[in-house]
């Protein structure tokens, strides 16, 4: 398939401070989103992809590890967020391993387990197909949530191997890729690998009861560690580091 492109902005992580730090994200950028558990990793994500989906073209397509797409949707309803929910495809690899009542919909394309690497990339590239090809939407956020699980159903090459594919292409279609690892799982080769598709890194860590949160590799140097606070589904900037936590 041949992506023809339109100009178009940068994207956004949806937080004003690391937005304005990095000048926003150049179409056709993979990041990593690299973290301990309980960071809001997921709330870090959601920002990005509800601050996009504001403008008319825009989409997000969400694989999801972790939790039933249902669940999801049904969050993004309470969240008063419905209008979005036209434009977020979301790649289910959870429901039919916990055996969780879910159907095929225009929202929901359903894979067996995360190790079906190959159903994954057939689902991406229906929801492609759709927003991209059918739709003329021209900026798609792709995310993993989380890449962790499916390094632990596959090896490394075989992810690598897929990821390469697939990065490939969002770079081709000016679209942006973010791969949800948690830190402190896999082996110090295993992220150096991963780490060789991505353009940059958004790194969170946990340090003195505070969370961190810091880009590396979207704008010529690291920006500085931002200190942050999660209350439900909102993230607040409440303080930026420039002491020995800027490392």
């Amino acid at each position: 398939m041949q992506f023809i492109l339109k100009e178009k902005e940068n994207y956004s992580l949806g937080i004003k401070e690391l937005d304005e730090a990095i000048g926003g994200i150049k179409k056709g950028s993979n990041i990593m989103l690299i973290g301990p558990s309980m960071c809001g990793k997921e709330v870090i994500l959601n920002h990005a992809m509800q601050g996009s989906l504001t403008g008319i073209e825009n989409a997000a397509i969400i694989v999801t590890t972790r939790e039933p797409a249902m669940h999801m949707m049904q969050r993004l309803k309470r969240n008063k967020s419905c209008s979005l929910l036209s434009k977020i495809g979301f790649v289910d690899c959870v429901s039919k391993s916990i055996q969780h009542e879910t159907v095929e919909n225009g929202n929901i394309r359903i894979v067996i387990s995360p190790a079906d690497l190959t159903s994954i990339g057939v689902k991406i590239s229906q929801f492609i197909q759709d927003f991209f090809v059918k739709r003329n939407i021209q900026k798609i956020q792709v995310h993993f949530n989380s890449l962790s699980i499916i390094l632990m159903y596959s090896n490394t090459q075989t992810v690598f191997r897929f990821l390469h594919i697939l990065t490939g292409r969002i770079k081709e279609m000016g679209a942006l890729g973010i791969y949800v690892v948690d830190s402190g799982v896999h082996s110090q080769q295993t992220i150096a690998t991963m780490k060789q598709l991505c353009d940059g890194i958004i790194e969170v860590k946990f340090e003195n009861d505070r969370n961190f949160i810091r880009i590396v590799g979207l704008s010529s140097l690291p920006t500085s560690w931002f200190e942050y606070k999660i209350e439900g589904e909102k993230l607040e900037i409440i303080g930026k580091k420039t002491s020995s936590l800027d490392q």
